[in-house]
């Protein structure tokens, strides 16, 4: 993967814990993680 594509695929994935941790800890609850799952759950759904 070039430099772009690892630039690509980091903002999505910061972008992906942002919006996760943007939940409550009932909404996170509700789709089946907990808060100190958010980066490992952001890491898998971006690669």
């Amino acid at each position: 993967m070039n430099i772009f594509g690892n630039i690509r695929s980091w903002n999505r994935e910061r972008m992906t814990r942002n919006e996760l941790a943007a939940l409550s800890n009932r909404e996170l609850a509700d789709i089946g993680i907990v808060r100190g799952d958010i980066a490992r759950v952001a890491h898998r759904a971006t690669r």
